[in-house]
């Protein structure tokens, strides 16, 4: 059986909708990243970059939620075309997101919401960027269900991060077919069982609630 090693983020999320997507068996190792879980060396010979998620699979370890999702893609023998053309379309996609709509939001979550000192232009900086992205995602939804035509690894890449559009401070006014997706998305069983792993994240929205959450980012930041 294949041993997942997560928590409850999009990175980690996007490895564990894949497996309830494939419908893939798994055991899963919940990694407290609060007590610094994936800094131990027995985490660190998995995943020398010391992050989540990471999968083992007899004996063969796998970190970078994208390779892992490629990985499992290839393993099921779906969610990924076979075709040259069709898998680089999915490829670039699920790159888009790797490059550009993950590490832009997740600067965002970090300036708006874990620094104690704010600054604008660097909260402004991040959530234009990350708005810009959504519009990219939204023009290619217009002309498709599902970024390349039919349901692949790159959805759940993109989803897994652009479902907590509102903690990042962007707003997705405008952005109809994104909406649309998103739509689509949360209502798949596979993708409401898989960000339920290892348990569900309920993000607050009154200003006592996100100020202990932007505490434990910042210590988490820190270490």
């Amino acid at each position: 059986m294949i041993q997942l090693y997560t928590s409850s983020t999009p990175n980690g999320w996007k490895a564990s909708v894949c497996f309830e997507e494939l419908a893939l068996p798994y055991e899963l190792h919940e990694i407290d990243l609060r007590s610094n879980q994936q800094k131990l060396p027995e985490f660190l010979a998995i995943n020398p970059n010391g992050r989540i998620p990471a999968i083992v699979h007899d004996g063969f370890a796998v970190f970078e939620s994208g390779a892992i999702l490629i990985y499992l893609a290839e393993l099921a023998g779906k969610l990924l075309p076979t075709d040259v053309k069709g898998r680089s379309q999915v490829i670039q996609w699920l790159m888009f997101q790797m490059g550009g709509v993950g590490p832009m939001m997740g600067q965002a979550n970090v300036f708006f919401r874990a620094m104690e000192k704010k600054i604008p232009e660097a909260i402004s900086r991040y959530q234009n960027e990350s708005r810009r992205l959504f519009e990219v995602l939204n023009g290619q939804l217009a002309h498709h269900e599902f970024l390349v035509d039919d349901f692949s690894i790159a959805d759940i890449a993109n989803w897994c991060w652009v479902r907590l559009y509102f903690w990042s401070g962007v707003s997705l006014d405008g952005l109809d077919h994104l909406k649309r997706w998103m739509e689509t998305m949360e209502v798949r069983p596979a993708c409401q069982r898989g960000v339920a792993v290892p348990r569900p994240l309920v993000l607050p929205t009154d200003p006592a609630g996100v100020e202990k959450v932007s505490e434990t980012s910042r210590a988490i930041l820190q270490r």
